[in-house]
């Protein structure tokens, strides 16, 4: 695999890098390797890093990629994930956790994985993976930005830059839950969970270095709005035009060219 593919296009909007990619694969091969240049640097530093992954088929590029590059000690990486419906049984295919386990952490091993627990009390869970995320700080994050502008599942209708707390539970927008199945993950809109279990702002913040993988034509309309819209909750992925070390990949589609 090629590690020199260059954005056919690449500009900064506030502090946000944004990289543009000839095609979706070529999107998810770039950020696959860049992820693992971060890693392993950040390995070559540190005993331990510590890492957020978000679940979509909007990051399967990414993921098969990253799981593809030797030299990563995988032993070393305590890994999360940002968000996990309500109310699905705990064997679903649709289970975040379960997509991350089948498309990543069972192939390269993570030394932890602390995947979220929705299947009981709520709150004694948000509270759990709270304390988990604040052991030590987050290295990397690795998100996607939705239909409506969410990351993680801060739908508009939920999603507040100033959040105390790390990990709540949401009521999903119907523009969320209608992505699901335009994602080919729900047969229907009856069928996908209308609670979850999801990080918040601030706790995807806090991570040093974001990586923010938004392919296809169905996010063009997000990503404009994105890097020109103002930066608000009612586009909650605004919010990452302040992060210090945030870089955006999307594709022809995704970017409107």
């Amino acid at each position: 695999m090629s590690m020199n593919i260059e954005p056919i296009r690449s500009e900064t909007v506030d502090r946000l890098k944004v990289q543009v990619y000839a095609s979706r694969s070529e999107l998810g091969e770039a950020a696959g390797y860049d992820v693992a240049n971060a890693m392993k640097e950040l390995l070559g530093r540190k005993g331990q890093i510590r890492m957020v992954f978000a679940a979509a088929p909007s990051q399967n590029e990414f993921l098969s990629t990253l799981k593809s590059i030797e030299g990563i000690d995988w032993s070393r990486v305590t890994a999360f994930h940002m968000d996990e419906y309500i109310a699905l049984p705990m064997d679903a295919p649709q289970r975040f956790g379960t997509f991350l386990c089948r498309g990543l952490f069972d192939e390269v091993k993570p030394g932890e994985v602390h995947l979220i627990d929705s299947s009981s009390d709520f709150e004694a869970e948000c509270q759990r993976y709270s304390r988990l995320i604040q052991e030590a700080p987050i290295d990397i994050v690795c998100l996607g930005i939705g239909e409506n502008g969410h990351i993680a599942f801060n739908d508009p209708p939920v999603a507040d830059f100033e959040e105390e707390a790390l990990v709540k539970s949401v009521e999903l927008d119907l523009a969320c839950r209608q992505q699901q199945v335009n994602d080919g993950c729900f047969g229907a809109l009856a069928d996908v969970p209308t609670h979850a279990l999801t990080l918040t702002i601030p706790a995807l913040f806090a991570g040093a270095h974001l990586f923010c993988m938004v392919p296809g034509v169905t996010k063009a309309a997000a990503v404009k709005r994105t890097l020109n819209g103002p930066i608000s909750t009612e586009c909650p992925s605004t919010i990452l035009r302040r992060h210090s070390d945030c870089t955006l990949y999307v594709d022809r589609d995704s970017y409107g060219e």
